[in-house]
C-alpha cells in the first residue's frame, strides 16, 4: 500500500470556526477519502513541536515513514517555528528534521502558502522592532521552503507574484463541498439576495452594496437584500448607517452553521462587494466558496481571483467596485439567476472540491497531468 504523509506543524484546532481553521481538517478528510478509493495509507503528522517529534521518531523506528509516496504541508499565518503554545517551540528543529529525511528519501514535498499579508504594510498589525524581527522570520521561512519544498501551493495564480520562493507554483481548487440543495418555495417577487461577513470596514464594501441596491430598486424593487452579521458589530455600527440600512429595508440576521444553511436556501443569489486592492485580488474569500457550494450564484467586484473562479465557469457576474455597475450587475443577476445556478450544479464539486484539490495535490508532486 502506498503512504501519503500530511505534515502539519501545528495544533488542529477542536473548534474549528473560521476557513483557516477548517482547511486543515477538510483537506485530511480528503484525503483519507481519496486514499480509500486508492488504496493508500494516509498518515498525519501535527501537533505541538514535541508530539510532533515523538510521533515522527515512533514512525522512523518502526520503519512506517519509509517509501513515502509524496508529503503536503499546511502552513499557518505565523512561521511555524512559532506555533507552539506562547509561539516559544520545545522542539524548534524537529520541521528541520522532518524535511531533511524526505529529502534524503527523495519524497516529493508540496507546502500550502496560505498568506503574504506580512509583506503590507496596510495589513501587517506589527510596528518597530517587533515587525523588523518578524518579517526577518518570514523571509527565513520562505528560504526554507525554497530548500526542502517542490512545489508551492497558492490560493490563486495571482499571489504567486508575491511569494518570493524560486520554486514551482502552483494554484489550488478552494475546496468546496458538494451538497444536494433543495431551495425553498418562494412567492414570485423581487429576488433575494444576501451578504455574509464584515460591516465595519470599508474595504469589504457593505455600503457601496447598498448604493448599488437603491439604484438597482429606483424603478421597481427587483432584489431585496439580507446581511447577515455579527451581533457585536451591528451594535457599534453609528447610528447613520443603521439607519441607512432600515431606509433600504434591509433584513438583519445573526446566523451561523445549520441556521445559516437554511437561510441560503431561501435565497436567490449572493453578494461579495469588496473594494480591489492588491491583496483583495490574489486572495480567496471563504465566502465564495461557501456560497457556491450551495448553489448560489454570485455578484462580486473584478478581484483577480475571485472573478477567474466565477467568470470561467459562469458562476454569476463581475462588475467594478462601483455602485452604478453593480446596479446594473443587479439586473442582470436578477433575469438570469437560473443560468448561473445550473453552471454551478454541473461543474463546481468537480471542479473545486476538497477532491479536486487532493487530485491536484498529487498531479503537481508527481509530475502528472490531470
Amino acid at each position: 500500500m502506498k503512504k501519503v504523509l500530511l505534515y502539519y506543524p501545528f495544533e488542529i484546532a477542536e473548534n474549528a470556526n473560521s476557513g483557516s481553521k477548517l482547511r486543515p481538517k477538510e483537506i485530511h478528510q480528503a484525503f483519507l477519502n481519496w486514499g480509500k478509493e486508492n488504496d493508500a495509507e494516509i498518515l498525519l503528522l501535527s501537533g505541538s513541536s514535541a508530539a510532533r517529534e515523538e510521533l515522527f521518531n515512533t514512525w522512523k523506528s518502526e520503519g512506517k515513514l519509509e517509501d513515502i509516496w509524496f508529503c503536503y504541508m499546511e502552513n499557518q499565518t505565523i512561521p511555524f517555528w512559532l506555533t507552539d503554545k506562547g509561539h516559544v517551540p520545545k522542539k524548534p528543529f524537529i520541521d528541520l528534521k522532518v524535511m531533511k529525511f524526505l529529502k534524503q528519501k527523495n519524497v516529493p514535498v508540496g507546502v500550502f502558502y496560505r498568506d503574504v499579508y506580512w509583506k503590507f504594510d496596510e495589513l501587517y498589525p506589527l510596528k518597530g522592532p517587533k515587525k523588523t524581527i518578524m518579517k526577518t522570520i518570514y523571509r527565513m521561512e520562505e528560504r526554507f521552503y525554497e530548500k526542502y519544498c517542490d512545489v508551492i501551493f497558492l490560493p490563486s495564480d495571482a499571489m504567486g507574484e508575491y511569494v518570493d520562493i524560486k520554486k514551482k507554483k502552483v494554484a489550488l481548487p478552494p475546496g468546496g463541498k458538494a451538497k444536494n440543495i433543495i431551495k425553498k418555495e418562494k412567492d414570485i417577487g423581487a429576488a433575494q439576495g444576501i451578504y455574509v461577513g464584515g460591516i465595519n470596514n470599508e474595504d469589504y464594501g457593505l455600503f457601496l452594496l447598498l448604493d448599488a441596491l437603491e439604484l438597482a430598486n429606483k424603478d421597481q424593487r427587483i432584489c431585496d437584500l439580507t446581511v447577515v452579521c455579527r451581533e457585536e458589530e451591528f451594535a457599534s455600527l453609528p447610528s447613520d448607517r443603521r439607519s441607512r440600512l432600515e431606509q433600504l429595508n434591509v433584513t438583519v440576521k445573526h446566523l451561523s452553521g445549520e441556521a445559516l444553511n437554511e437561510l441560503y436556501r431561501e435565497m436567490d443569489f449572493a453578494f461579495i462587494p469588496r473594494y480591489r486592492s492588491t491583496y483583495n485580488d490574489f486572495s480567496v474569500p471563504v465566502k465564495l466558496v461557501e456560497y457556491l457550494s450551495n448553489e448560489l450564484p454570485v455578484i462580486a467586484t473584478y478581484c483577480e481571483a475571485q472573478r477567474d473562479i466565477i467568470e470561467t465557469d459562469g458562476y454569476g457576474v463581475i462588475c467594478a467596485d462601483h455602485a452604478d455597475d453593480m446596479a446594473k450587475a443587479i439586473e442582470e443577476m436578477a433575469g438570469n439567476t437560473q443560468i448561473y445556478r445550473h453552471n454551478i450544479k454541473q461543474t463546481f464539486a468537480d471542479k473545486h472540491s476538497w477532491l479536486a484539490r487532493v487530485k491536484k495535490v498529487k498531479s503537481a508532486l508527481l509530475k502528472e497531468e490531470l
